[in-house]
């Protein structure tokens, strides 16, 4: 059994201003439904440059003081009196959308889109985060690992279930798929497509460096944004009919504004990205009525389920997430971390607590 010690090493957001403060905090003690985890790794989402900026974004999805890092695993060191669940020892990652269980979404067994939704390293509901040493987490909210994953591969099931949600939503299995936005989330889209069926999946960007790793991807062919028409593209790629499915994962208003002229008839669309400023559809019975399109939004994983489809994709092999990690850093070079993030020298970021 593992020995837990007094106190430890963690990030905390004290207050409504930029940056975090690395600092000593004593263990947190298990509740009788929780569980202590070891962090092993976690990984920075955008989300957490919204939380490090505590701009606009930061001030609707985060309430201090907060450890932050959603995206986490690591090992069972501590359970409570009642967990069942969960044994020590266990290899687990956090989903970290805490939901209520009573409200009307979660008893029709959607708690991903609670309405009570608490949220773990932001705030909500919890001042627990993976950018800590030990956490407490509701051993309901821990998913047991079942295959032989390793850590980066663990704690990146998190942001890739979020992406698996998307894709699947729109069944892309025999279609042809444009991603827009080939960050993190974007470039697990692409993988996930691929892996699941897509005939052709292409990725759209202005960073040649990302679309060079939507390539490694699995990314058909790529569209630079800043120097091609993507509409002259789009339409050449799909014999001017449009594409038949639109994973929007960039946030950036204006491109998606522009995709739904990119769609042909019948065709779905799932928005991932978080657009900061109002959308806008010029010619709305042209591009969107006249077009019978579906549309959709996810928020998070379906629970468990993408949890397990995710773990299957990456045992077996058939997604493969090393060319997403740019860095693997110690959680003490914080600072060096997310400055490299926000001045877009990094794409995804692994850091390691215990050291």
């Amino acid at each position: 059994m593992a020995v837990v010690p007094e106190e430890m090493t963690c990030l905390l957001k004290e207050k409504e201003n930029e940056g975090y403060t690395l600092l000593t905090r004593p263990v947190p003690v298990p509740g009788p439904a929780d569980v202590i985890i070891k962090v092993d790794r976690v990984s920075i989402c955008g989300s957490d440059i919204n939380l490090w900026k505590w701009n606009d974004v930061a001030r609707v999805i985060a309430t201090v003081p907060f450890i932050p890092g959603h995206e986490a695993t690591g090992e069972v060191v501590a359970v409570g009196s009642g967990v069942t669940e969960v044994k020590l020892g266990q290899r687990v990652a956090v989903e970290n959308h805490y939901y209520c269980g009573t409200c009307y979404q979660c008893k029709e067994g959607r708690g991903d889109i609670c309405q009570r939704l608490s949220q773990y390293g932001h705030g909500r509901g919890t001042d627990q985060g993976g950018c800590c040493q030990y956490s407490c987490v509701p051993a309901r909210f821990c998913y047991v690992l079942t295959r032989d994953l390793t850590p980066d591969q663990a704690v990146l099931l998190e942001p890739m279930g979020v992406a698996h949600n998307a894709v699947e939503n729109i069944s892309v299995a025999g279609e042809d798929v444009l991603v827009l936005g080939c960050g993190p989330v974007g470039l697990f889209a692409i993988a996930v497509a691929k892996a699941i069926g897509a005939r052709e999946v292409y990725g759209v960007d202005v960073d040649p460096e990302r679309l060079s790793l939507a390539l490694q991807m699995g990314a058909t062919e790529v569209i630079n944004g800043a120097k091609e028409n993507i509409t002259s593209v789009v339409m050449n790629l799909s014999n001017k009919n449009g594409v038949g499915r639109i994973v929007e994962a960039s946030g950036a208003a204006s491109l998606l504004n522009q995709s739904f002229s990119w769609l042909r008839k019948g065709g779905q669309m799932v928005l991932i990205g978080l657009p900061k400023e109002p959308l806008h559809v010029e010619n709305v019975l042209t591009d969107v009525v006249f077009k019978s399109l579906t549309l959709k939004t996810v928020h998070g994983r379906r629970i468990f389920h993408t949890w397990e489809e995710c773990e299957r994709l990456l045992a077996d092999g058939l997604v493969n997430v090393g060319p997403v990690v740019s860095h693997r850093l110690p959680m003490t070079q914080y600072l060096h971390a997310f400055n490299l993030l926000m001045t877009g020298a990094a794409c995804k970021i692994i850091l390691d607590p215990q050291h």
